[in-house]
């Protein structure tokens, strides 16, 4: 069997562990990793929860760690085209061969008359797996959904982080803001350090709390470290590190909260005498960050961006972006979207901007009817086209626009993914 066979025959038994759905619950984790012989206690983790922005700020702790010259690995989650992209040590992605052979020592530890973990718990296994072997100086650790009960949540890390805390995964997490936070509260460990840009009293609160049962100091954006925005240029004031003119190669307000939380972050470490920081690489490392489906432009004639936004804080902050990030007459909106989303929270921030919106549908399993979403958005606009094609949606979209007018592709980072296939990113053999 060759190389590409194998890789597709260990890809398609991994996605086959999805029909066992999202198990909450950290015992089966656990004890797979036991067997493994525990590789997450033998990393030094940074542990990345939220609701939206983990990614963001995974890169760029990444990307200033790894310009410090640290061995950096980063699991992060969904991927968007490839399988390969949950695994990057130092900014890249692993190969298939590594895959291949940390899902086999993965998979020899499942008990054959037990029901085997889910999707989740096995690609989180083999991120451990992956670090540990490749002797990573540190390892960048993304909470997949909620937190307490999230398959990462069996380290220990160096530094817990909370980026925000809104509306999300009801279904799972609990329907309202205060259960949402509970959960995400749960990656707060004893001792650990928490860094938190959350904002809201009610969350605050919950982590504060947290934080003082857990003996677990905190550092809370506004009060502990805060930073000032300057057009294009961010300036952070932390508790014991000042520096100004800090440029972001990522678009967008957000990101410049998501670096001043990534930033507070980095000075725990050095705190705790893990690294020692200085301001010149932390500089060259911000410009660098590349973080796809945020803001990312995909083509300039006419200008084309793509964004994540899968719900309703996502969709404001893109709309913010839109608004504060980019110059153009008209914009025009394609939209696919989850059916499990809140559609109305989403439609409402965004639809209302938009000169058109073409309503389309991904080929991810949970995507909704574009004929539902042409329902919803009725009292939100009135131009609007139902394409379910993704590919003749896009095409539509630039026949409409003018030169100096903006499209705006969002709604899903599954969707997303197939946008990223389209415009020429390789996908998995």
């Amino acid at each position: 069997m060759g190389l590409n066979d194998e890789y597709r025959q260990v890809l398609q038994n991994l996605y086959a562990l999805q029909k066992f759905g999202i198990k909450f619950g950290l015992n089966k984790t656990e004890n797979l990793l036991e067997r493994l012989g525990n590789p997450h206690r033998l990393l030094r983790c940074i542990h990345i929860g939220g609701t939206n922005g983990k990614g963001s700020v995974a890169a760029m702790i990444s990307s200033v760690l790894s310009e410090h010259g640290y061995r950096v690995g980063r699991y992060t989650s969904p991927h968007l085209v490839r399988f390969t992209e949950r695994f990057c040590i130092d900014g890249s992605e692993v190969s298939p061969e590594l895959v291949i052979e940390s899902y086999r020592r993965v998979s020899s530890c499942f008990l054959p008359d037990a029901d085997p973990p889910t999707f989740f718990e096995v690609t989180t296994a083999m991120a451990f797996d992956i670090f540990k072997r490749a002797e990573v100086d540190f390892a960048v650790i993304e909470v997949g959904m909620g937190g307490r009960l999230d398959a990462t949540n069996v380290i220990k890390p160096e530094v817990s982080i909370i980026t925000n805390v809104a509306m999300d995964h009801q279904e799972f997490l609990g329907c309202t803001l205060a259960s949402i936070a509970r959960e995400k509260a749960g990656i707060i460990k004893e001792r650990v350090p928490v860094v938190t840009g959350a904002k809201q009293p009610l969350v605050q609160g919950i982590i504060k709390a947290t934080c003082y049962r857990k003996r677990a100091p905190i550092r809370l954006l506004g009060e502990h470290f805060r930073f000032r925005k300057e057009g294009n240029l961010l300036h952070y004031f932390g508790y014991s590190k000042q520096i100004k003119n800090l440029y972001l190669s990522l678009a967008g307000d957000h990101q410049k909260v998501n670096a001043s939380v990534a930033l507070a972050a980095l000075e725990v470490l050095e705190e705790r005498g893990l690294i020692r920081l200085k301001e010149d690489l932390i500089r060259s490392a911000l410009r660098k960050v590349r973080w796809p489906a945020r803001l990312e432009v995909l083509d300039e004639n006419p200008l084309t961006i793509l964004d994540g936004a899968h719900n309703p804080q996502g969709a404001e902050t893109l709309k913010q972006a839109l608004r504060t990030s980019f110059s153009f007459k008209n914009l025009h909106l394609v939209l696919g979207i989850m059916a499990d989303k809140d559609i109305k929270g989403i439609f409402r921030r965004l639809l209302p901007e938009a000169e058109t919106v073409i309503f389309t549908r991904p080929r991810y399993v949970r995507a909704a009817d574009p004929e539902t979403l042409r329902r919803i958005a009725r009292p939100y606009t009135s131009r609007f086209y139902v394409i379910p094609d993704v590919r003749e949606a896009i095409s539509y979209a630039r026949r409409e626009a003018e030169p100096d007018d903006l499209i705006c592709i969002t709604g899903s980072l599954y969707f997303a993914g197939e946008v990223k296939e389209i415009y020429g990113e390789k996908p998995d053999p």
